[in-house]
């Protein structure tokens, strides 16, 4: 039986400080990660830093960094320095993000995600590891000599703290067929999006055990982390209205994030088998009938991707995250009040177990 672990993400568009205020209740009743997101919002490291401050168990996950606006090298001490402030809680979590906010937020070429991936594995080690850092990749060259198109003054340096840990976890959030088996074979976990626990093997199957078949054996085994919206009621409104907010947040990337052609999100919910379905809610959506594209996302779709509904049918979707091999449940308790929500965290502790 997979060992799974309970986590929460923070809502970056919520009450930051009420929120951390909070945040020791739920640590006692078992929440053992906390991540926060960045996308084109505050930063997501400062947070964390004063989430450190605040806690005392909690894993610490950066949820997630674009590789493209910071440097290799910078990632690393961001995750060392975060770890460090923590006594060893930190999760760096790393992702290609889309050439939407890289493009138009960063204004920083959108390229070769893959190879980008791994190299920034690759260097953040060998700082951890205290060793100079000499690299010449296809991406990333370091020093950058006079032939990268540097001045020649660059000099191979080792980070000057000591990190607590030469081996920070690693996480890649990827869907894709080629990154799934990136973080199949160098990372210590992935994070894939809109999760569905029936169709793993036929939506990332195949990259797995390539990835897999390349894996370190000193690396441990990969772990899957993915989120879903939380709420344990009987009641029929409560329930309705919290599938409803996971409908239209999965139409807004199904259907709109990304061109006709080239939706990653859409390609996957197509490798689920609901082909016709993600062409009718991009359709719809691109159209700017947003509505109907929620409405299109298939209801049961809805209640694989989520943990929503009676206590009993709570405890079978989590059997079924940990069956597909999930190791790390990121919950977002949907609740309306902070008791509540705090109770539904309490519970799944207990499931998880």
């Amino acid at each position: 039986m997979t060992q799974m672990t309970l986590g929460m993400p923070i809502n970056y568009a919520g009450d930051f400080r009420e929120t951390i205020d909070n945040l020791r209740d739920f640590e006692g009743v078992g929440v053992r990660r906390v991540t926060v997101p960045e996308a084109y919002s505050f930063d997501a490291v400062s947070q964390l830093g004063y989430i450190a401050a605040r806690t005392e168990t909690m894993e610490l996950q950066t949820g997630i960094l674009p590789m493209y606006s910071r440097t290799p090298t910078n990632l690393a001490m961001t995750a060392a320095g975060l770890d460090y402030i923590s006594g060893g809680r930190a999760v760096l979590g790393i992702g290609a993000s889309g050439p939407q906010v890289i493009e138009g937020f960063h204004g920083v070429k959108y390229d070769f995600p893959l190879g980008r991936a791994r190299e920034n594995a690759e260097i953040c080690r060998k700082v951890w590891r205290r060793e100079r850092v000499e690299y010449r990749g296809k991406r990333y060259q370091l020093p950058l000599t006079k032939e990268d198109g540097g001045s020649g003054l660059g000099k191979a340096l080792k980070i000057i703290n000591h990190p607590v840990r030469d081996r920070i976890p690693m996480l890649l959030a990827a869907i894709g067929p080629k990154n799934v088996a990136l973080a199949a074979e160098l990372f210590e976990e992935l994070q894939p999006f809109l999760y569905h626990p029936d169709h793993v093997a036929a939506a990332f199957g195949e990259p797995l055990a390539e990835g897999k078949a390349k894996r370190d054996p000193s690396l441990p085994d990969l772990r899957i982390v993915i989120q879903a919206s939380a709420l344990i009621t009987e009641d029929a409104d409560q329930i309705a209205a919290a599938q409803n907010a996971v409908r239209h947040h999965s139409a807004l990337y199904i259907g709109g994030m990304g061109a006709r052609g080239k939706n990653f999100y859409n390609s996957l919910v197509q490798r689920y088998g609901y082909v016709d379905e993600a062409k009718l809610i991009q359709d719809l959506y691109l159209d700017g009938r947003k509505d109907e594209a929620a409405a299109a996302v298939p209801q049961e779709l809805i209640e694989a991707m989520s943990l929503i509904g009676p206590k009993s049918a709570v405890a079978e979707q989590v059997e079924r995250f940990r069956d597909s091999g999930v190791g790390v449940l990121l919950a977002s308790p949907a609740a309306w009040t902070h008791e509540q929500r705090v109770e539904d965290m309490r519970v799944l502790a207990e499931m998880i177990g």
